[in-house]
């Protein structure tokens, strides 16, 4: 059954939110409101829009340029199951899945929202850990500080323990 995703909005080419080109989907509804957040306008749970799960992966299965899509926010595992229908999705069609989030990774195993830890399963590379401003550092690839970690999430959930993503 299609499922309905708050957005914020979508960027349908980037290559700068992760590996190759891939389609951002930007969710809306943040609880960290981290200090200095470059995507602010994504915090607040009451505003955004509505978009169903199948017009999205229709615009990614559309674009064979696509190496994958990636979750943004907001914060993508507020809304975990409509992203667990719309991933499924797209691993189907041989794209990857890349994540970020302002919980760890060990915080999403342990999150207690229904379909969190489903979702993490599936995902290939996640950015984790809030945006912290005094640990800002332009010069980092596909994240703002420094205790941001991005993780191999294939080779950690192979090696039980973190492998971050090279």
């Amino acid at each position: 059954m299609d499922k309905q995703v708050k957005l914020s909005g979508v960027v349908k080419e980037s290559i700068v939110d992760g590996k190759g080109i891939r389609y951002v989907i930007f969710t809306q509804g943040c609880p960290h409101n981290c200090e200095g957040c470059h995507n602010p306008d994504t915090h607040d749970f009451a505003k955004g829009y509505f978009e169903s799960t199948q017009v999205l992966f229709e615009q990614i299965k559309s674009n064979p340029l696509l190496k994958g899509i990636t979750l943004s926010g907001g914060e993508p595992f507020c809304q975990a199951e409509a992203l667990l229908d719309l991933v499924k999705k797209v691993k189907a069609i041989g794209k990857d899945v890349w994540a970020y989030s302002g919980y760890t990774y060990e915080q999403l195993q342990q999150q207690p929202q229904p379909f969190a830890k489903e979702l993490l399963n599936e995902v290939d590379v996640l950015v984790d850990g809030k945006f912290v401003l005094s640990q800002r550092d332009l010069t980092l690839l596909f994240r703002g500080s420094k205790n941001q970690r991005l993780i191999d999430c294939n080779k950690t959930r192979a090696a039980n323990d973190i492998v971050l993503f090279s």
